[in-house]
């Protein structure tokens, strides 16, 4: 196969000279359009989509726009700028220069975590595919192909510290990221939120709001990371998470702003009767804010962790905003709350903070959560609706560590199992939520309109204006 790696593959990584890597692209890349072709969205090859392609890492002109089809799209491998004499932050290693190449002794370590982190791009593709064909605007369609055109660039991202930095065993699993499935029953994907269905638009714009924003946090501890061409390739993979994160909160914004319209319209807050008018109401938002939530949260892992503590010590995996803390960054004496049971109540017990790592990411997220869902709830109290939306406790409807073995409420109240399955219903979405958001899922493709259940967004894309002909239709 002949690709010229400054067109067809946009790097700042000297692709063209590099014979070695070339050669494992070149028996890596068929396999990933063949991927695209199977599992990419779905009756979307043909049409030519108005997206952003990474060129540089240029702050002043890091993206061009442009009109391509998506088997087309340039895929680039882009590393942020090596900072001079960059120093390890934290664990063992801290204040030493940091890794060019995968210390020997960290090598199976590191490799987990960027397989892990590469299983999560194309997953979320998989996740979506469908998506396109319920689609509630021309706009919202664009909108959904950058993300899955964006999460196929990171797992090249990923595919090429596999394919530089770990021989054979890297190109294996370079291979291995394109053979397992999201939901597949033999060949599942490694995390469990990556194998839930995204069947509607509401569900999609959850998922990038509060799944996408873990992506955010792991991202950011990568970007801490000893390993240099990891931490300069995560922090270029934020620039394009942020967009994501953007899709989610302004979709689900608009929603609640086209309910909240009607309700003040017809002067009422009977979900049956807004269901009648054709939009979505605050109770069933809350009830997948919840679902979505609650999944995303167990995404962190367990609350105490000696993967971790391991990482962190040896320097693969740092914390949030890791040069932002005041302490020592070793942690050995250091102690952060975690939950448990007492008495029938959740309560907090201090535990070695190396181990915690996982529940102080997981803390940080929840805080960003909250913060995003604050703006929402701004919409309604403009409109003088009393309804607020809340994320829910962290210990609700947790499925992976101790916390599993609990029923607690949203509120954080640990309850009975007759309790829970008493009203549940009234917390996560039921059969008939689904069934009722899906049937409002027509597709709507005319530049400038929109479904009845969502409104308009304030401006459109890179300066166009609202109604432009983001996907044309050949």
């Amino acid at each position: 196969m002949n690709i010229n790696y400054n067109d067809k593959i946009p790097n700042n990584v000297e692709l063209a000279g590099d014979r070695v890597l070339q050669r494992a692209l070149e028996h890596w890349q068929p396999q990933f359009l063949n991927w695209w072709g199977e599992m990419g969205p779905e009756g979307s090859h043909a049409l030519d989509v108005y997206l952003r392609t990474a060129v540089s890492v240029d702050k002043a002109g890091w993206a061009q726009f442009g009109y391509v089809k998506m088997p087309d799209y340039r895929w680039g491998i882009f590393l942020n700028p090596a900072e001079a004499e960059r120093k390890v932050g934290f664990g063992a290693h801290r204040g030493e220069p940091v890794w060019q190449d995968v210390p020997g002794e960290y090598r199976a370590n590191l490799r987990r975590i960027i397989v892990t982190q590469g299983d999560t791009e194309p997953a979320s593709v998989e996740q979506q595919r469908h998506l396109g064909l319920t689609c509630p605007s021309m706009y919202d369609l664009r909108n959904l192909f950058q993300v899955n055109v964006e999460e196929g660039r990171h797992l090249w991202a990923m595919v090429y510290l596999l394919h530089r930095f770990f021989g054979r065993d890297g190109r294996e699993e370079a291979d291995a990221l394109l053979g397992r499935r999201s939901g597949d029953a033999d060949h599942p994907r490694i995390l469990g939120a990556f194998n839930e269905r995204t069947p509607d638009w509401l569900a999609f714009f959850m998922f990038t709001f509060f799944t996408d924003r873990d992506g955010k946090f792991q991202l950011s501890a990568l970007a801490e990371s000893a390993f240099d061409p990891l931490a300069r390739t995560t922090r270029f993979m934020l620039t394009e998470e942020g967009h994501h994160m953007f899709v989610g909160r302004n979709g689900v914004r608009r929603i609640i702003e086209r309910t909240a319209d009607v309700m003040v319209q017809e002067r009422t807050e009977d979900p049956d009767r807004l269901r009648a008018l054709g939009v979505i109401d605050l109770p069933t938002i809350q009830r997948y804010l919840n679902f979505h939530s609650s999944v995303t949260v167990d995404l962190f892992g367990a609350d105490l962790s000696s993967n971790a503590a391991t990482f962190y010590t040896t320097g693969l995996k740092g914390r949030f905003r890791e040069d932002h803390i005041g302490d020592d960054h070793s942690l050995k004496d250091a102690s952060y709350p975690v939950l448990e049971i007492r008495d029938g109540t959740l309560g907090a017990k201090e535990a070695p903070a190396l181990n915690a790592l996982n529940e102080r990411l997981r803390d940080d997220f929840v805080r960003d959560s909250i913060s995003g869902v604050e703006a929402w709830n701004s919409a309604l109290e403009k409109r003088g609706i009393g309804f607020r939306l809340r994320v829910p406790h962290k210990a609700f409807n947790r499925q992976i560590g101790p916390l599993a073995e609990l029923k607690v409420s949203p509120l954080g109240q640990v309850i009975s199992v007759a309790d829970w399955q008493a009203q549940v219903d009234s917390w996560l979405p039921t059969d008939g939520d689904r069934q009722f958001v899906q049937s409002l899922m027509g597709r709507v493709v005319t530049p400038g309109q929109f479904a009845n259940w969502i409104s308009p967004p304030a401006s459109g894309i890179n300066g166009q204006p609202v109604e432009c002909e983001y996907v044309r239709f050949n």
